[in-house]
Order: C-alpha cells, then structure tokens, then sequence
C-alpha cells in the first residue's frame, strides 16, 4: 500500500469522521466560545475576579474530568456493544455511568464546602501588580460555591450525552450544548453587568448564568432522548430497575478503573502543574487563563477527532472489523495532526490580539501572548498524543492508557514543573516552553504503541 493510501481516505471516510466530529466540534466550539466571551466579561470588572475565577475552575475542571473518567469507563463498552447490536448491554452502560456520576457528586460537594478555600489559597502568590490576594481568593471563592449547585446537572446531562454519542446520535447533545451556552451568554450580560434592571453580581452573576445553563441542557437532552425512542431503543425501560450484572460491573471496573483513575489523576496533574507556574505570581495565572481561554476554543478541533476516534474504532471492533479498524485509525490520526498544524498557524496569528481584550494590566497581556504562541506550536503534539490516547482506549488498554498518560504526567511532566519553579530562577515562558516539550517524549511512545496493534480487539463478544 502506498503512504498515500495509507494516509488520506477516500470522500466516504471523510464524510463519516466529520458527520461524528464535526457536531462534536460545533458543540464544545460555542461551549468554549461562549466560555471565552464569559471570560473576557468577568476580565472587564478586573484582574482580581478573573484570577479568582480561573483558579476556581481549575479545581472544578478536576471534578468534570472525573466526571469524564466515569462515563468513558462505562463508554468504551457503550460504544462496543452497540457496535454488536447489544442493546440491554448498552442499558447496562448508562445504569452505572448514573451510580458513578452520582458518588462523584457528592464526593465534590463535601470537598469543596470542606476545602475549597484552602485549595484555592494554594494557587495565590503576589507578583509585582497582577492584583490583591485576599481579594482574588474571596472571589474565587464565592464563584466556587456558587458552582456547586451545578454539578449534578452536569454530570446527569454527561451521563446522557456520551451515551446517545456512543450510538452516533451526535446531533442532539450539540443543539442542546447550543442552547445552554445561548443562556449562559445572555445570562452572564444580565447578571455580571446587572443590565434590564437586575443587580450587578460580578463573579456571582458569572456562576448563577453557569449553573442555570446547565440545568436547561440537561432538561434537553433527557425528556429528547425519553421522547424519541425511535431513535434511542437502547434507552427503553432503562429505569426499570437500576441494578447491573455483576459480572459487567466487574468487566466494567477492571478495564474502566484504569481509565476512571487516569482522568482523574490527570486532571490533579493539569491543577498541580498550574500551582507550580503560578509560583511566578499572580499575573501568571491571570496571564494562562486568558491563553488557555483562547486555546480551548482551537483545541475542540483535535479533541473531536479524538472523540471520533472511540466512536468509531470502537464500533468497527465490536463489529469485529479489525483490519478496517487498524486503517482507518492510522488516517484519522494523519488528519487530526494536518488539521491542527493549520488550526495552530491561525492561532499564532491571532496571539498578539486578543490579550488586548482584556482589562488587565501590561504584564497579564504580554505573558498571555507568549503563552498563546506556545500553545499554537504545541497543537500538533497535542493532536497525535491526543489520537493515540483514543486508539489504545477504544480497544479496551484502559492500563495501558493509564501508563501514558497520567503515569507520564507524575512522573515526568510534574517532576519538571517542580523543580524548575521551585530551585531554578528560570522565568516562567521558558519555564513553560521545556514542560510543554517534554511530551515529545510521549509521542515517541504513543507512536509505538500504535503501531504494534495491541489495542486491536473485541471485549465484548461473549456479552453479544
């Protein structure tokens, strides 16, 4: 076979990785669009409530990639056993994604009420004119607790969503992610800014448009998928009991737990790497959350990709199409890197503009612009780590995964953030750069083993 054979697909392949992707994509491109313009609003009252804010989401983007870890345990069965026409396998999926989900729940409510204040302290260091501590932790501690009343919605409308898309329903949780950021913007103007007659809350307003957004999206995408059981048969009589084979249950932690436990300690790993750049001082947390705002918003290209991925390598395995399997993955992951090498370019370009968006002092803007650069040259790394985390996963190598990815991070990438922002006096773009890097190592490793093929199989034939 040619390398061009190899790499480039036909019009039909194309045509099913964007009809997955590409909804995929438009729905956590406006979610973090809207994110973006939510930022920018909590950046016009001042750096204090920007900072207070990005720290406090630092801490609940550890509970949502829990959440993640939770439902992707669960999925990579979902999305086989559908693949194989199993329906009642695919119910039993949902069953304990809801058990999951809702021991996380309340696990992050009690953690946040009993520490949420000291977690944040941990992340505030003065710098030269980046704002005051006490205030930046006040109000990033308001906006945390404000939060809260939106996790269960969250991760119930998770729960729904990665199901529906294991199926190839990708459409309805997009219109629904839609609508909730349509609220959540229109909300953020009213409350923030306390416009048509409302009080100006700030940081608060901020959280209040948060949760109500997420309760509108769940509340979609729940009575749709109730509504229309044409379309989702596997979700029929789901409720009638809430009990799951044990032996699935068992199936489900040995190859899910690997993963759950790998989400999470990689979300720990992304907070503990944040804490060691913000010991440069404040003015770098406000400074990477205005990069990381802007780069959310490009990296949903290779995220979708990836997403797409385990959908549909895994369908084909359950189908046991292995061969097509292993071909089509090597060209999905060629499109993903040619993808964000382009994304990545149109990022750089835009780095020296948008800090300018900000009311933010110098300094804040000129290290988001260096930070944005990093991360637009970085992109393609990301993109094929990205690919290759999917593959090793949607054949079940749940420990491998666990291996590559945070095993990786705590024991390279967090080590090197450590030490060099503890006993070096290196300055923090640099400092950034090298810890950005260091996953070249991880390419070399996730391009081995894919291409040995040791995710290529069918775990749940016995269950068809």
């Amino acid at each position: 076979m040619s390398l061009r054979k190899k790499l480039i697909g036909t019009k039909d392949f194309y045509k099913l990785v964007l009809s997955v992707a590409v909804p995929i994509m438009i729905q956590n491109g406006i979610t973090n669009f809207v994110g973006l313009l939510d930022n920018i609003m909590v950046g016009q009252v001042g750096t204090e409530q920007m900072s207070g804010v990005a720290v406090a989401n630092q801490l609940l983007f550890v509970f949502n990639i829990c959440i993640f870890g939770a439902i992707s345990g669960a999925g990579i069965f979902g999305a086989q056993f559908y693949g194989c026409g199993n329906y009642e396998g695919v119910r039993n999926a949902f069953r304990f994604k809801l058990w999951f989900c809702a021991a996380l729940v309340l696990l992050g409510i009690a953690v946040f009420i009993g520490g949420g204040e000291s977690l944040i302290s941990l992340y505030l260091h003065e710098s030269s004119e980046a704002g005051d501590v006490a205030r930046t932790l006040s109000f990033g501690y308001s906006y945390l607790l404000c939060m809260l009343f939106g996790l269960a919605p969250y991760a119930l409308s998770q729960a729904y969503s990665s199901t529906l898309r294991e199926s190839g329903e990708t459409m309805l949780p997009m219109k629904a992610g839609i609508a909730a950021v349509l609220v959540n913007l229109v909300l953020n103007y009213i409350l923030i800014y306390g416009k048509f007659g409302a009080p100006a809350l700030g940081v608060v307003g901020a959280a209040i448009a948060t949760v109500i957004s997420r309760y509108v999206e769940c509340l979609i995408v729940v009575l749709w998928t109730h509504v229309h059981r044409e379309r989702a048969p596997y979700m029929e009589g789901v409720y009638r009991t809430l009990k799951i084979p044990s032996h699935l249950i068992g199936q489900i932690v040995i190859k899910g737990l690997p993963l759950m436990l790998n989400e999470t300690l990689w979300s720990a790993g992304m907070a503990i790497m944040m804490q060691c750049y913000s010991m440069r001082g404040l003015a770098v947390i406000a400074g990477l959350n205005i990069s990381s705002t802007i780069s959310n918003l490009f990296n949903v290209v290779f995220l979708a990709l990836g997403n797409s991925v385990s959908i549909i390598i895994g369908q084909l395995l359950g189908a046991g199409k292995m061969e097509e399997a292993k071909d089509t993955d090597t060209k999905m992951i060629f499109f993903s890197v040619v993808s964000c090498l382009g994304i990545g370019a149109v990022m750089a370009v835009i780095a020296p503009l948008f800090p300018r968006m900000y009311n933010t002092t110098d300094e804040v803007r000129h290290l988001a612009e260096q930070f944005i650069w990093i991360s637009a040259m970085v992109m393609p790394i990301q993109a094929f780590m990205h690919a290759c985390y999917f593959t090793l996963r949607s054949g079940g190598k749940t420990f491998i995964t666990f291996l590559f990815d945070s095993a990786f991070m705590w024991v390279v990438s967090i080590p090197l953030a450590f030490c060099l922002s503890r006993f070096s006096g290196l300055p923090i773009v640099p400092l950034y750069l090298i810890c950005q890097m260091a996953d070249i190592i991880k390419c070399v490793i996730g391009f081995i083993l894919v291409k040995k093929g040791i995710w290529i199989q069918n775990f749940v034939a016995e269950e068809a």
